[in-house]
């Protein structure tokens, strides 16, 4: 829905990358801070998931960020894990703007669990 492109999902790291639009911004005409937080919480659940030898299925637990300054045109956001447990994945992320300016440091804890079946959604056809 956001437009994001993945960039990288290997070996604890996950980046992706997000053109600004007109729809992702606030009333100042940046990108939201809601967009950003969604960018970051996506890079770290990858980080975690690549660095997962069975390849399981994360959900966030905890998420912390600190914006630096406002956001704009092309961000790159850049997901890692530094350290693992058996259940647990604790990853950072960074968002850089087009001009490779640092605008959104975030931390974040993400726990493991077995893939689920993947489950059909059931749509109200009754009017």
């Amino acid at each position: 829905l956001l437009g994001v492109q993945l960039l990288k999902m290997e070996d604890g790291l996950g980046e992706i990358s997000l053109a600004i639009e007109e729809k992702h911004t606030n009333s100042w005409s940046v990108a939201h801070g809601g967009v950003l937080l969604a960018l970051v919480d996506a890079a770290m659940a990858i980080a975690a998931r690549s660095a997962d030898p069975d390849d399981r299925s994360v959900v966030t637990i905890e998420l912390k960020n600190s914006f630096m300054q406002a956001a704009n045109g092309q961000v790159h956001v850049v997901g890692k894990v530094v350290h693992q447990s058996t259940t647990m994945a604790f990853c950072e992320a960074r968002v850089f703007d087009e001009d490779a300016k640092l605008c959104c440091l975030a931390t974040g804890t993400f726990k493991y669990f077995k893939n689920l079946p993947t489950r059909v959604r059931k749509v109200n056809t009754s009017n």
